[in-house]
């Protein structure tokens, strides 16, 4: 992920829990219309929202902004592009089937009873 110190030119990221989204916009470099816009276009996107919509970004928004922002303006990647590498980034593993599963509880059990043999 991109963090500040990857990325010179951005300020650190303060150790709070929620921004606003003016903070979030000097914090990344991108005005607020733009990060209103990439809520629409990426959806990993997705700030907290409390009284009166008002937008709270945490901090794992924040990184993800400066990732996208990396991407479209470093990197030069389109809007599908960078949505596409952030998807395929960002994938969780696939579950294991039930072959697989089966397959890891039975190798899990011989390790625990040989565990078993060595302290008795």
């Amino acid at each position: 992920m991109l963090e500040a110190s990857n990325n010179n030119e951005l300020p650190a990221i303060p150790g709070k829990r929620y921004f606003t989204i003016g903070e979030v916009s000097e914090l990344c470099g991108v005005k607020p219309h733009v990060l209103r816009y990439w809520e629409q276009e990426f959806t990993q996107l997705k700030p907290v929202k409390r009284r009166g919509n008002r937008r709270y970004y945490q901090r794992h928004d924040v990184v993800l902004i400066r990732e996208i922002r990396g991407l479209l303006y470093e990197q030069g990647f389109t809007i599908g592009g960078a949505r596409q590498q952030l998807e395929t980034e960002h994938k969780p593993e696939a579950a294991p089937s039930n072959e697989n599963r089966k397959q890891l509880i039975d190798e899990m059990l011989k390790e625990l009873e040989q565990i078993r043999t060595i302290l008795a």
